[in-house]
């Protein structure tokens, strides 16, 4: 993970600041994500994680521009049932492309975003069976990579806003709604396989270098 920020500091330097872009810098935050979607047969809850990366405001006329991100972002969320206790981390490489309005120190954004998953993991416990002498049921432990049983790409809606502390200062929020159905099952896929959308509700704060603002 430091290798990961320190690349992404290296690339936010290198980024050449044109003579349209109001500016570049780095951004960082919380996750609240979840796994959601149809033909659940386990609860799922949120889990807080985080995201970091570079982005690139590039002016187009007046108070619009378009913002280019590059973002690590570690979602996925908890399944809950009788039988199991899982904690499920999707790491994914993000490419929000957002239009941004600005109205005051205030910036409007939304856009689409293309997500390619890294790796996926689960950690938990799952039933295993019942005790034959108290009738108790018994858990294993259980940590594996399931990389296998999603899908390499995600698809996502983005909206939020983002307000300008200063110069060089902003901190904002963002919601991330999942189009894309993630899971990719090893078993034959029938119409009760359950169907994953990611769903993330970011808060950051961010660092902006170059032009005005």
């Amino acid at each position: 993970m430091k290798r990961f920020l320190l690349l992404l500091f290296v690339l936010a330097l290198a980024i050449p600041v044109a003579s349209h872009a109001q500016h570049f810098g780095l951004k960082g935050g919380a996750n609240a994500a979840v796994l959601d979607g149809d033909k659940l047969t386990t609860e799922t809850e949120y889990r807080i994680s985080y995201h970091a990366g570079v982005f690139y405001n590039y002016n187009i006329i007046g108070p619009l521009t378009v913002r280019p991100e590059l973002l690590y972002s570690l979602q996925g969320g908890d399944f809950k049932s009788a039988q199991e206790d899982f904690e499920t981390k999707l790491h994914y490489l993000n490419l929000p492309v957002l239009l941004d309005v600005k109205v005051g120190p205030v910036h409007l954004q939304a856009g689409p975003q293309f997500g390619l998953l890294l790796t996926a993991k689960e950690t938990g416990t799952l039933l295993t069976g019942y005790n034959p002498v108290n009738g108790q049921a018994q858990y294993s432990n259980v940590n594996r990579q399931v990389t296998d049983q999603y899908k390499k790409q995600d698809f996502s809606l983005c909206a939020g806003l983002e307000l300008d502390l200063g110069e060089t200062l902003a901190v904002g929020g963002r919601f991330n709604a999942g189009l894309s159905d993630v899971s990719d099952f090893d078993q034959v896929r029938s119409a009760n396989d359950p169907q994953l959308k990611n769903r993330v509700i970011q808060a950051y704060a961010a660092l902006k270098f170059g032009g005005g603002r």
